[in-house]
């Protein structure tokens, strides 16, 4: 049966409307620089992990890709910046684990993390290390665990920030060890590490790149790494695992999202291209210092991911008795 002209001329309407979009996404994306929120202050671990990234990038599509740190609220900030930004691929969004952690730490948010947002890819599988100060003179994991059990309730911990993964990472291993201490939140890592190394909170689960140089210059001590192995940068630390504390093992990880209506072309341009940056010797040689491993999914699996990881975090949010956010 012939389709009727009205019919006809409707569909050929709406695939006009949809046809400068299919262009741009396969043949003239980018054309303008491209804004990268990252939810944490300059100098953060995603930051400079995003740094390293989207330089190459950068390079490699032809238009700059801009940085842009919308830190606060345990990253809930940039979360909403980047929910709300036109799905048209120039604002992109590079954030951590604490991405699965803020539905369940909230009891509001202004986005949806499963359905505004889609996966490009993970960046990095970056491993947190439990430091220390000299100064508490405790050298092992073992050593710790008896300090804590020693005074209930007497030791802290630092954090970047209530619901971030460096707290999640905390939590399952209070709970795997059996201790009690008490989370000490901080706006970013780089205030953390200044009070851990001044003894004025116990320990803290870092991201390796913040505290590496003041392991190596003796200023902090490295007890564990929280990851399920060890760290490439650190190969001497056991894992909690080893040390004595099984069932604690956090993956620490940074990756790229869009808006979720971003054209799927896009996404996988923007896929790619990590890809071939994280394949480059400068971006390789960078990762080896901050004691990151790359690590890349192809969207639809970061997306399964990311909805899997949220399941997780909902029953160690509610484990570990955290109080929701109002």
């Amino acid at each position: 049966m012939p389709i009727p002209t009205t019919r006809r001329l409707a569909c050929a309407a709406l695939l006009g409307l949809a046809l400068p979009f299919a262009v741009q996404a396969q043949q003239g994306y980018p054309s303008r620089p491209i804004k990268v929120i990252v939810p944490f202050p300059a100098g953060s671990t995603t930051d400079i992990i995003a740094r390293a990234i989207t330089d190459k990038m950068s390079q490699s599509m032809g238009q700059q890709l801009v940085v842009e740190n919308r830190a606060g609220a345990s990253g809930t900030i940039g979360q909403a910046a980047a929910a709300a930004a036109a799905p048209d691929g120039y604002t992109i969004m590079v954030h951590s684990s604490s991405h699965t952690v803020s539905p369940h730490t909230f009891a509001k948010l202004p986005f949806d993390t499963q359905a505004d947002f889609a996966g490009v890819t993970p960046i990095s599988s970056t491993p947190n290390v439990l430091v220390i100060s000299p100064a508490k003179n405790i050298r092992t994991l073992q050593q710790l665990l008896a300090a804590a059990r020693a005074k209930p309730g007497s030791m802290n911990f630092a954090s970047a920030g209530q619901g971030s993964a460096t707290h999640l990472n905390a939590e399952k291993f209070k709970l795997a060890a059996k201790i009690e201490a008490q989370n000490i939140p901080f706006k970013g890592s780089a205030e953390a590490v200044t009070e851990v190394m001044a003894g004025r909170v116990d320990y803290y689960f870092s991201p390796i790149a913040p505290v590496i140089g003041q392991i190596r210059n003796g200023q902090l001590l490295p007890l564990a790494v929280g990851s399920p192995k060890r760290a490439a940068a650190l190969p001497d630390v056991p894992t909690t695992a080893e040390a004595g504390v099984p069932g604690s093992e956090f993956n620490f990880w940074i990756g790229m999202f869009a808006p979720a209506k971003t054209p799927r072309e896009i996404v996988q341009r923007l896929h790619d291209e990590v890809v071939k940056a994280l394949a480059t010797p400068e971006v390789k040689e960078r990762f080896t210092t901050l004691g990151a491993d790359a690590w890349t999914m192809e969207p639809a699996q970061f997306d399964a991911y990311i909805r899997e990881e949220i399941r997780g975090n909902a029953a160690l949010v509610k484990a570990a008795g955290l109080e929701v956010q109002k």
